[in-house]
C-alpha cells in the first residue's frame, strides 16, 4: 500500500497546470514535503564553494517501492542512468539490478506482481503523458498491455488475492477512462466499468467488487460515488452535502465493507471519514486543524497511515486500526517520511526520508523493533551538505489584508553588509502548493546567491478551503497581485537588495510570470517563464481530450472560452505583451500536452518585438516537465546565466547584443533563441 502514492491518472483538478519537473516539491497527490533540521553551526564561512548544476544533477534522484512476493527485494525508480528506469535491490542493501535499461526513454516502476517476480513499469513518449503499462517477465521480456495509439492508461491496484489486477484506459473513449481487469496468468480481460458519464475513477475495492469514483463540479466542489463492477447498477452517491466541498476517496477495507475518504464539507479543512457499503452510514475516523491528505491501509488491514499536510510539510503517522492507536516506531533519521509502503505481509515498512539539504533516499524499516536500514545514498558526494540552506515559513499581509504563507530559501552568502538578488518562485496549479522539500533548482539558485521565496498565493492549496477558493475568477488580478506584495515583502529583507527582485514560474506559476510583467511593468527586474500559459483561449481550446470530465469545472475556475472570451483576452499576457520592457526567459518542452509549444512561441516572438533580451530554450524530448539530465543541466545552467546578467549583473553588452538579435528575429515566431535540441 501506499500512503503517499503518486498524482492519480486524472490529476486532481486543483493541479490541472501543477509544474511537473521544476518544482521544490514533486508534482504528486500527497502534496509532500520535507522538514530537515538545522546542521550544526560550521565552523568555516559558507558555502564553502558554488557548485555547478552539473553537480546538483549528479544527486541521484528515487522514487517509488513496491516489496517482492517473497519481500527480499524492493522495487524503485531512479534517474542515475540520467533517464528515469527501473531498478531492484535487496532489502539488506546491495547493488542494483536494472529492469530498464534505457539511455533515451523514461521508465517507472508501478508494482512486483504478487505471486512472482514479475513486474508493471510505466512510460510515455517523451513527455507527451500518453503513458502505457508494460509487464516485464523474469526473463526480461517485455509486453505493452494497453498497445494502441493515443491511448492513455493507468495501473489501478492487484486484487485481494492476487489473481487480477485493475486499469484505466480512455481506449474506447479518448474523453474518458473505462476500468479493466486483467488476469494475472496469462493477461486475459474484461471490461468491468464502462464510463459514460465523465467520472473520475478512484480507488478498486480488495475483492473487486466495487470502485470509487470522483465527480467534479467545480474546482472547489466535487462528489464522491462508489459502483458496484461487473453490473448495470447505477453509481450510489455517498457525499450528500449543502454548499462547495470536496470529498476524495482514500482507501476500501480488506474485507470490501467500508470505503474511507477524506471530505472537507463541515470545516475549512478535509477530515477522514468512511463509509459502509452495507447501509450507507457513515463514521468520523480522524480529524486535525489542517487537511488529511491521504489515508492508506495495510494488505489485511492491520494498519492505517495516515498523511497530513501541516503548513508546508507533511506529517505521517502509522496506526493499529482495531485499536486507533498509535504504532511505535524507532527514532528516525531527521527528515520527512514519504512514499510510505507497506509489505503484504505487513511486517515491513519501505519509506523515504527527505530534507532540505537532502534528497530522498530509502529505507527499509522491520517492524520488530529493528533500526531502519538505509538502502540508497542520493546527495551527490562531492557536496557538503553544509553548503546548502533550510528553508523556513514565512508570511506577509497582502494589500487586503489576507495572510499569505511563503517558503523562504535564504543563501548563506546573504546578509545586511551584503545584500543579494532575489527571485519571487510561483508554483503551478492553479491550486498546487509550495513546499518545504529538497529542491536540487533552488538549491542551486541559493547556492549562487539568490534569495528564493516560494509563494503560496490565494488560491494555492494546503491551507482551507476558502483560501484555495480565493482565487476562482480573478487570475491575472488578486493572486498577481499578491506576488506584487511579495516583491515588497522581499524588500523589507535587509540582506536583499531592493532593485534585483525577479519573478520565476513554471506552468502556471510561468503564466503569473508573464501576467507580472505584462500587467504590471516595472515590478520585476526579469522574469523566467517556464512553459507558462500566455493565452488563456488557445490553452483551453486545446486542452487534452482526457480532461473532458472536468473541463467545466476548469472553466469555472479560470473561464470559459465560449461565453467569456474577451475576459480570458483581457488576462491573456500574450494579448498585452507589449507592455513587457525586462529581460524573459522561456523554456519548453516541444511533447507538453498541457501548455503546448505554440504558447511559448508566440509570446517570445511577441516580446522580441519589444527590442528586451528573450532567450527561448526548447527541448525536443521533454513534455510537461524536464525529466532528463542532460536537459535539467542545459535548462536550469541557462537560467542561472541568464539571472546573473540580468538580475545580479547589470546585462551590459550582452543585453545590447540580445536585444539587437530579438529586435532583428521579431518574425520569427517559433525559432527558439538557443537551446533548441
Amino acid at each position: 500500500m501506499s500512503v503517499l502514492r503518486p498524482l492519480p491518472l486524472v490529476a486532481a483538478l486543483a493541479m490541472l497546470l501543477q509544474l511537473a519537473a521544476c518544482q521544490p516539491s514533486s508534482p504528486s497527490a500527497d502534496g509532500a514535503a520535507a522538514t530537515a533540521s538545522a546542521s550544526a553551526e560550521p565552523d568555516v564561512a559558507r558555502p564553502s564553494r558554488q557548485y555547478s548544476i552539473e553537480e546538483f544533477v549528479e544527486s541521484v534522484g528515487v522514487a517509488g517501492a513496491s516489496f517482492s512476493p517473497d519481500e527480499s527485494r524492493v522495487l524503485f525508480s531512479s534517474n542515475k542512468a540520467g533517464v528515469w528506469n527501473a531498478y531492484t535491490m535487496p532489502v539488506s542493501g546491495g547493488d542494483w539490478t536494472a529492469v530498464t535499461d534505457s539511455t533515451t526513454r523514461n521508465s517507472y516502476a508501478v508494482a512486483y506482481f504478487p505471486g512472482d517476480d514479475r513486474v508493471l513499469v510505466t512510460r510515455d513518449n517523451d513527455g507527451d503523458e500518453l503513458d502505457h503499462l508494460f509487464v516485464i517477465d523474469q526473463d526480461g521480456k517485455e509486453t505493452d498491455l494497453t498497445p494502441g495509439d493515443k491511448l492513455k492508461a493507468g495501473f489501478a491496484g492487484f486484487s485481494h488475492d492476487g489473481s487480477h489486477f485493475f486499469v484505466i484506459t480512455n481506449e474506447r473513449d479518448p474523453r474518458f477512462f473505462d476500468l479493466y481487469r486483467y488476469a494475472t496468468d496469462g493477461y486475459a480481460r474484461e471490461r468491468v466499468f464502462t464510463n459514460d458519464a465523465g467520472f473520475l475513477p478512484g480507488e478498486v475495492s480488495p475483492d473487486g467488487q466495487w470502485m470509487a469514483l470522483g465527480k467534479a463540479n467545480s474546482t472547489n466542489d466535487s462528489d464522491l460515488f462508489v459502483v458496484r463492477l461487473g453490473g448495470d447498477g447505477e453509481p450510489v452517491k455517498v457525499s450528500e452535502h449543502q454548499g462547495q466541498a470536496q470529498f476524495e476517496a482514500q482507501a476500501f477495507s480488506a474485507d470490501g465493507n467500508w470505503l474511507y475518504y477524506t471530505a472537507n464539507d463541515s470545516g475549512e479543512f478535509a477530515e477522514l471519514r468512511r463509509v459502509n457499503l452495507k447501509d450507507w452510514s457513515h463514521e468520523p475516523v480522524r480529524k486535525a486543524d489542517w487537511d488529511i491528505v491521504a489515508a492508506r491501509l495495510s494488505h489485511n488491514g492491520k494498519y492505517m497511515a495516515v498523511a497530513t499536510n501541516v503548513d508546508g510539510s507533511t506529517e505521517i503517522a502509522l496506526y493499529d486500526s482495531a485499536s486507533g492507536e498509535p504504532v511505535a516506531l524507532p527514532e528516525l533519521p531527521v527528515g520527512e517520511v514519504r512514499g510510505l509502503q507497506i509489505a503484504r505481509s505487513e511486517n515491513r515498512l519501505a519509506f523515504y526520508i527527505n530534507g532540505d539539504r537532502q534528497p530522498s533516499d530509502l529505507y527499509v524499516l522491520d517492524l520488530d523493533g529493528s533500526e531502519p536500514r538505509q538502502l540508497t545514498t542520493s546527495l551527490n558526494p562531492a557536496i557538503d551538505p553544509a553548503d546548502l540552506v533550510d528553508s523556513s515559513v514565512v508570511r506577509f499581509k497582502s494589500f487586503d489584508g489576507m495572510e499569505i504563507p511563503n517558503i523562504l530559501w535564504k543563501p548563506h552568502q546573504a546578509t545586511a553588509d551584503n545584500k543579494v538578488p532575489a527571485l519571487v518562485w510561483v508554483h503551478g496549479g492553479p491550486g498546487g502548493q509550495t513546499t518545504r522539500a529538497h529542491s536540487a533548482t533552488i538549491q542551486y539558485l541559493a547556492n549562487h546567491g539568490y534569495v528564493v521565496l516560494g509563494i503560496n498565493n490565494r488560491g494555492s492549496s494546503g491551507y482551507g478551503k476558502t483560501f484555495f477558493a480565493a482565487d476562482d475568477g480573478k487570475h491575472g488580478r488578486e493572486p498577481l497581485w499578491d506576488t506584487i506584495e511579495a516583491k515588497k515583502y522581499l524588500q523589507s529583507l535587509d540582506y536583499v537588495d531592493p532593485d534585483r527582485i525577479g519573478i520565476i514560474g513554471g506552468s502556471y506559476g510561468g503564466y503569473m510570470v508573464l501576467s507580472a510583467l505584462a500587467f504590471k511593468p516595472g515590478e520585476f527586474k526579469t522574469g523566467v517563464d517556464i512553459f507558462g500559459v500566455a493565452n488563456w483561449v488557445r490553452t483551453l481550446e486545446s486542452i487534452p481530450p482526457y480532461w473532458e470530465s472536468f473541463r467545466e469545472a476548469l472553466y469555472q475556475e479560470v473561464g470559459n472560452p465560449e461565453t467569456q472570451r474577451d475576459f480570458l483576452i483581457e488576462t491573456s499576457p500574450l494579448f498585452h505583451a507589449d507592455k513587457i520592457d525586462v529581460p524573459l526567459m522561456v523554456l519548453q518542452g516541444a511533447n507538453d500536452p498541457r501548455v503546448i509549444k505554440p504558447e511559448s512561441d508566440d509570446i517570445v516572438a511577441a516580446v522580441r518585438k519589444n527590442g528586451v533580451p528573450v532567450e527561448y530554450v526548447v527541448f525536443d524530448d521533454e513534455g510537461h516537465g524536464f525529466s532528463k539530465n542532460k536537459n535539467r543541466i542545459e535548462g536550469y545552467g541557462k537560467v542561472l546565466a541568464f539571472l546573473d546578467t540580468y538580475l545580479k549583473g547589470d546585462g551590459g553588452a550582452a543585453a545590447a547584443d540580445v536585444a539587437s538579435a530579438g529586435a532583428e528575429g521579431a518574425g520569427a515566431a517559433a525559432a527558439p533563441a538557443s537551446g533548441s535540441n
